[in-house]
């Protein structure tokens, strides 16, 4: 039976994409802080490590596919969101490659934002400080940025950049990683956006064009099908998965 590795299983899309993995037969190691296989605090570098080392555990030390949905929303503080959605998604593809390498599915996905494509991010020092690895210094940045709102979506731009120079090392492995970007999904975290005295209003009022928001179950979808066969020779993309958003935001530009 194949091992596929989920963090943020515990709710929204991570829970949606371990469900429908486990109904396909696959056995799913869910990674969350709490209510999962390995509980663990991707915000912290021992959290990660801990992740990495209780997974790899249950796995048997190989594992066929990897799924990175843990993530905070605009409502946390800036700092932590620098540090779980950026930090907490690079580690653990570098602590992971080696087992995915191993595996059968060889597949890896991870989950960012259609956030992540709008800004211009190009000389960004937060950007920098990110791709560097330095986390220190990336924290100092987005919490001088005030609203968690600015540290998220530079916190998903970078991850999406991490993702795609990462495609020639990870290809020459056999190794495929692709980036899911979705929109406004009903998840606990779009939740405590809505109710967020910043963000919320805006949140609320922002209808895709497609007429509604996402369910977790169709960000899972797409999922499945990148850790799949049938997308086989597909490596190193952002899939945009947001009702038209980013189409109406930026039509000229893709």
């Amino acid at each position: 039976m194949a091992s596929i590795v989920i963090t943020g299983s515990a709710s929204g899309i991570g829970a949606s994409t371990a469900a429908m993995l486990r109904a396909a037969g696959y056995e799913v190691v869910g990674v969350d802080i709490a209510g999962a296989e390995v509980c663990a605090d991707l915000s912290t570098p021992a959290g990660r490590a801990a992740a990495i080392d209780g997974a790899l555990t249950r796995c048997g030390g190989r594992i066929d596919a990897l799924v990175l949905c843990a993530g905070l929303g605009a409502t946390h503080a800036p700092e932590k969101i620098a540090s779980v959605n950026y930090f907490g998604v690079s580690e653990l593809l570098d602590g992971f490659k080696d087992a995915l390498e191993q595996g059968a599915m060889k597949s890896a996905v991870v989950v960012a934002s259609v956030a992540a494509t709008h800004g211009d991010w190009e000389g960004s020092p937060l950007r920098e400080a990110f791709l560097a690895g330095d986390e220190e210094k990336a924290r100092a940045l987005c919490a001088a940025s005030g609203h968690g709102a600015a540290a998220y979506a530079a916190s998903k731009h970078a991850v999406v950049c991490d993702v795609r120079r990462r495609a020639a090392a990870w290809g020459a492995r056999g190794v495929r990683l692709n980036a899911v970007a979705p929109g406004a999904v009903e998840t606990p975290l779009l939740q405590q956006s809505i109710a967020d005295p910043v963000v919320g209003k805006a949140t609320a009022a922002f209808i895709p064009p497609l007429g509604r928001r996402a369910v977790p179950a169709e960000i899972a979808q797409v999922i499945g099908f990148l850790l799949s066969d049938a997308a086989s020779y597909v490596h190193g993309s952002l899939l945009v998965v947001d009702g038209g958003i980013d189409a109406l935001a930026r039509p000229c530009r893709f």
